[in-house]
């Protein structure tokens, strides 16, 4: 679950790392007297749950609490990535000296946290790790011993920074820790964290990712998690939580239908590894019916980026005959717009396979041979 950048600072704010006075607002007049409240030039933000918003126009900044006004009225008219902005964060406008990145992540491969930070904020943490390698700190968190003061010592002082300047920095690492922990965050992060000239840390943006799979220890944000504003989500984001099934939006042009994450992220792989790229992530989870199968290839199919989609199906708990009649209502009901690669095995896969090839659907069985072909076909096409 991803929080806004207003709900982010909320929870920073609780946990003593500093951030910029703000008003949340959504009409022009709230616009204009949250800035006018904040007595100085103003950053009016949209408030959506996606990245680039700045390059696509979402942050603008006014030195009146009448142009104040006039940006807020154009940005609630936007749409950003596809999600309309319903609502804007006005905050004070801070001086900069310089920016930094200050991150916490799980690092999968080596199965703990790590706390990353660089001397060049503002930017993707991936492009200063791939153009700036040598900008990056990294510091791997014992899962059974923690992130302590010493380690934020350590790495405000390989930022270059000292005396009190480093310590102000190492408690904002710590407090940034205790808040992941607390809340069970699959990413924190602030970028930029902004040195002002006076020599002080303030948070201009924050995000914090909450690993859904701890919802039920948060009963505040699993109640905000189900009364999400449909404005917050994409489309077929929205229609995904609403069908229970677990979807991601990717940059490529082959949609991904799997149950289980696991299989999931290795087609995610096997894609690539025949030189295709992923259009989604999409998990139909373990039991899928007929309906779940039809709800997600709809989303799979209205996605104008998609040109072909692959089905990998490992049946244990899910059965494979009922995967093939979700695929069959779909085709019934719609036709197979896009052409499909379906890779079908596990429980009652005979069943299945008899299903899609009565109808003239043809299946395999190697999901490595149906990879290859969903890249194949893509390519032939253009």
């Amino acid at each position: 679950m991803k929080l806004l950048e207003h709900e982010a600072k909320d929870l920073f704010s609780e946990y003593g790392i500093p951030t910029p006075r703000r008003r949340l607002v959504s009409s022009s007049e709230q616009a204009q007297k949250a800035a006018a409240d904040l007595e100085g030039a103003v950053a009016v933000k949209a408030q959506v749950l996606v990245g680039g918003r700045g390059k696509a126009g979402g942050i603008l900044f006014a030195d009146s609490p009448a142009e104040a006004a006039q940006i807020a009225g154009k940005l609630l008219k936007m749409r950003i990535k596809g999600i309309s902005v319903q609502n804007l964060l006005v905050e004070e406008r801070v001086e900069i000296k310089k920016e930094l990145y200050l991150g916490l992540t799980v690092d999968r491969s080596n199965r703990t946290y790590v706390a990353i930070a660089s001397s060049e904020g503002g930017m993707e943490i991936e492009d200063v790790a791939a153009s700036m390698p040598e900008k990056i700190v990294k510091v791997f968190v014992d899962p059974m011993y923690g992130f302590h003061p010493y380690h934020a010592r350590q790495i405000a002082k390989r930022l270059g920074y000292v005396g009190r300047q480093m310590l102000s920095l190492a408690t904002i690492f710590v407090n940034l820790y205790r808040m992941a922990m607390d809340y069970d965050a699959e990413l924190t992060e602030i970028n930029p964290l902004v040195e002002t000239p006076e020599g002080k840390f303030i948070a201009a943006d924050a995000r914090l990712t909450i690993d859904d799979s701890a919802l039920y220890r948060h009963a505040k944000l699993k109640e905000r998690a189900l009364q999400a504003d449909e404005g917050d989500w994409l489309p077929r984001e929205m229609q995904a939580r609403k069908s229970g099934l677990a979807y991601v939006k990717l940059e490529g042009d082959v949609g991904i239908i799997g149950n289980g994450a696991g299989l999931v992220m290795a087609t995610l792989d096997a894609i690539q590894l025949h030189g295709g790229s992923p259009a989604n992530f999409l998990d139909v989870g373990g039991g899928a019916s007929a309906d779940r199968m039809a709800a997600a290839l709809d989303i799979v199919f209205s996605d104008p980026g998609v040109k072909a989609v692959f089905i990998n199906i490992l049946g244990g708990i899910t059965r494979c005959d009922e995967v093939a009649r979700g695929i069959l209502d779909v085709k019934r009901q719609m036709g197979f717009v896009k052409p499909m690669v379906i890779r079908l095995v596990g429980t009652n896969e005979e069943e299945g396979r008899r299903i899609l090839t009565d109808a003239g659907i043809p299946v395999l069985d190697s999901m490595e041979q149906a990879a290859q072909r969903v890249v194949e076909i893509i390519k032939c096409e253009g």
